[in-house]
């Protein structure tokens, strides 16, 4: 069923894993010199999986790679059929599913992810791309703050972008979760009604 590629990268990943935790990961030693010259620097020790003849930690580096490359193109072919937005290093998604908060944000963190949350405008613009695609109005990743109309990301650090909707936030600590509107500015909602879950990863 496996191939003996296939137990190789996961023997060399459990490998990688308890030798990088421990920080003790031995690397190729370098040949030998003369008296005249000096000996060809061995390989660092993260080029080389320990213990692994060098022929088969080409093939498993080979692998990596190819596994990087169609993992790209996929990203790419999600792009273009809108299933997901790319926006710098982050990747946007949503089921299309309106949920209270609560759901919205343990959906994302059950998938890896978190609730989408603009640091600029083009991220906003970004998020604004699957409002449009779905025309719902979407939770951001935003919650105000113990002091009412102080707004925070999820991770509580404070906001260094806002879009809002004119004369929001408006809700005086009653409101306590963010929205965005199909023209990508932002009012403040109460958490229990339903929206649209957009995730970052």
């Amino acid at each position: 069923m496996f191939s003996y590629l296939s137990y190789v990268l996961t023997a060399a990943a459990a490998l990688l894993v308890t030798c990088h935790a421990k920080c003790k990961c031995p690397g190729i030693p370098g040949l030998p010199g003369n008296s005249q010259l000096s000996g060809i620097a061995g390989l660092k020790e993260q080029q080389r999986l320990w213990g692994l003849p060098y022929s088969l930690f080409t093939e498993v580096n080979n692998e990596l790679e190819d596994l990087k490359y169609r993992v790209s193109r996929l990203e790419n072919v999600l792009a273009l059929t809108g299933k997901i937005k790319v926006i710098g290093e982050k990747i946007l998604a949503s089921s299309g599913k309106n949920v209270d908060f609560a759901s919205a944000v343990q959906s994302c963190e059950e998938a890896g992810g978190t609730l989408a949350a603009p640091r600029n405008k083009e991220e906003n613009e970004a998020i604004l791309g699957i409002v449009k695609e779905y025309n719902k109005y979407a939770y951001l990743g935003i919650k105000e703050g113990e002091t009412a109309g102080q707004f925070l990301y999820l991770t509580g650090t404070p906001l260094n972008y806002t879009n809002w909707h004119q004369y929001e936030p408006n809700g005086k600590g009653k409101e306590k979760c963010v929205e965005m509107y199909t023209d990508g500015s932002w009012n403040d909602k109460n958490c229990k009604e339903y929206r649209l879950s957009i995730c970052e990863f």
